[in-house]
């Protein structure tokens, strides 16, 4: 009937009293009767249409990371759901609250091998194994919704609500008979106090207190207490590296930041793993267990919000389940005061970042792809938003740049998923609209999702007020870190069905869409090349040719094990010659 209330209209109605004023998604028959409220609501919240569900549930993970707040997504039904499924594992391994709005045949049709119809319970239990919940009546609904909510917020995961097409076009109830078996809810969460016992907190000071070489591990956890890090690291003498996605919550232009630890590191980083004897992880779950300090080197205390973490990647002696800026501050007035090895720390960071200069200065055929983004950092603006992509573009991220203090730079970590750079970019972009984006994307991650949200990007930049949205297209024509991968982790030579990329003419297409395209092949354009994408008036699309070849070898000691694997795989190679020189000088430099 006209103008009645929908089950549909309650959702959209919940979702603005949860906060949501955007949601990102795919439209299909199975969730119509959600984009009918979604188009009376007149564009609060706001629907943003990806190329493909799975882009969608990436920007929704996206929107989560750069706001600090909840994403959202929806789909149809069948194939629109499954695909929602990459995005929704990013959101449960790199820890992320994200709700998922998915559409489902009538309730009447279930169980006839309908056309579409999957059992959509079961296909994302994992996923959203805190909660999944298909609404059967219109009283039920404000219930699950709420539940998915709360349950997001609270235990920092996706959690899935199915939306039978019958149920969401069947009228709202208005208002909820008080009977048995009907459940009213609330819109109410609020983030708990969480700060560990004096005991306890007395018990890691003293662990702290009693190193000389004291190394802090700092994650994603540490985002909103950087000033207490810093605090505790002064505090301490001690040398601090992040996890990849710790690096933009620590400020790295500190002489104490050793960058970012792990198969991607720096040497600085592995330097201090290795050496420390007492390790603080603030935050942090990051898997990289053999670049950690060996088990028994080091005394180690941990602060985590979730006890479930504490002592997941190394055998902690105290570990502390509590908020990373309180408990720090608590932590603080009970260490002493020391220079530590600061000064050691500091010959290290400088050390690491002449040889950073030196190898983004080698010989590469055309271009060596650290040049590129070692570029960006002088020129990075102090108000911009970055995205990055998975692949070898991660290596030169985490290793060439330098984040301003509170530019927000996320990625897929955790699942590592390529072609989430365009997604998260574009959820980035869509929440700041008056602030620079760069997105660094590699040609592979570019080819499978980038080039088709290209399209969006084309479509909606007009609306920003700053129109830049730099799109750096690192252009081997290789999957470059698979093919590394291969040779350190098999010792197989590279193979050229597998990883070989077709070209693609990417700054020729984003002139094709309205956009900027700049190519670039020399070392003596990339600067100009970046001053020119900078200063655009309508994003750019710098496309980078590079030289598959340069090395991605791990920092030392770790990296040192690797080198036979890697010398073999290149030895079976005709044409593998450059990367061996190139990777041999690079260890040389590492002794």
């Amino acid at each position: 009937m006209a103008g009645q209330r929908l089950v549909a209209d309650l959702v959209v109605d919940r979702l603005r009293d949860w906060g949501v004023h955007r949601l990102f998604g795919y439209s299909g028959d199975g969730i119509n009767g959600f984009m009918g409220a979604l188009r009376r609501a007149g564009g609060d919240p706001e629907f943003v249409q990806a190329r493909h569900e799975e882009n969608a549930a990436l920007m929704a993970v996206g929107h989560a990371k750069y706001t600090g707040g909840i994403g959202v997504v929806t789909s149809t039904q069948g194939p629109g759901a499954v695909h929602l499924l990459n995005g929704l594992y990013d959101a449960k391994l790199d820890h992320q609250p994200v709700v998922a709005i998915v559409g489902q045949q009538p309730t009447t049709a279930l169980g006839a091998e309908y056309q579409q119809e999957i059992d959509l319970t079961s296909v994302f239990k994992d996923v959203a194994a805190q909660y999944v919940q298909a609404v059967l009546a219109p009283e039920q609904a404000q219930m699950v919704l709420d539940r998915a909510f709360r349950t997001a917020l609270a235990t920092r995961s996706p959690c899935v609500v199915i939306l039978p097409h019958d149920v969401q076009v069947a009228p709202a109830p208005d208002a909820l008979p008080h009977e048995h078996g009907v459940v009213p809810t609330s819109v109410q969460w609020r983030p708990p106090r969480v700060v560990p016992h004096d005991v306890d907190l007395a018990a890691a000071a003293e662990v702290l207190d009693a190193g000389e070489r004291v190394a802090l591990l700092v994650g994603q956890g540490a985002r909103g207490a950087g000033g207490q890090v810093r605090a505790v690291a002064e505090r301490l003498g001690a040398g601090v590296t992040t996890s990849l996605l710790g690096k933009p919550f620590w400020d790295e232009t500190l002489p104490t930041s050793c960058g970012v630890m792990g198969h991607l590191g720096t040497t600085a980083s592995g330097w201090l793993l290795d050496q420390c004897d007492t390790l603080l992880i603030v935050g942090s779950n990051d898997p990289w267990t053999e670049f950690y300090p060996a088990p028994g080197q080091a005394r180690a205390v941990q602060v985590d919000i979730d006890g479930r973490h504490l002592g997941n990647r190394y055998p902690v002696e105290v570990g502390l389940v509590g908020d990373a800026a309180e408990t720090l501050e608590a932590l603080l007035p009970r260490l002493r005061q020391r220079d530590g090895w600061r000064a050691d720390v500091e010959d290290r960071v400088r050390e690491w970042h002449d040889l950073a200069e030196r190898r983004a200065g080698a010989a590469a055929r055309p271009l060596s792809p650290e040049r590129v983004v070692r570029a960006l950092s002088p020129r990075l603006p102090a108000d911009a938003q970055v995205s990055v992509d998975v692949g070898s573009v991660v290596y030169w991220y985490a290793r060439h740049l330098t984040l301003p203090p509170g530019v927000p730079a996320h990625l897929s970590s955790t699942l590592a998923s390529m072609g989430s750079g365009l997604p998260y970019g574009l959820a980035a972009k869509l929440h700041a609209p008056d602030r620079p984006l760069v997105a660094l994307v590699g040609d592979g991650a570019m080819q499978m999702n980038g080039i088709s949200e290209l399209v969006t990007v084309a479509h909606r930049w007009r609306e920003w007020a700053d129109p830049r949205f730099v799109v750096l297209v690192l252009h081997n024509q290789e999957l470059a870190e698979v093919t590394w991968e291969q040779r350190e982790t098999e010792g197989d030579p590279r193979f050229a069905a597998s990883q070989a990329l077709p070209d693609f003419p990417y700054a020729a297409y984003a002139d094709l869409l309205g956009l900027t395209g700049i190519r670039v092949d020399s070392p003596d354009g990339v600067d100009a090349a970046w001053d020119r994408a900078l200063s655009a008036d309508r994003p750019v699309v710098l496309e980078a040719v590079v030289d598959p070849d340069v090395p991605l070898l791990p920092p030392f000691p770790a990296g040192r094990e690797k080198l036979d694997s890697f010398r073999r795989g290149l030895d079976q190679e005709e044409d593998g010659g450059h990367a061996r020189e190139l990777l041999d000088e690079q260890a040389r430099q590492e002794e």
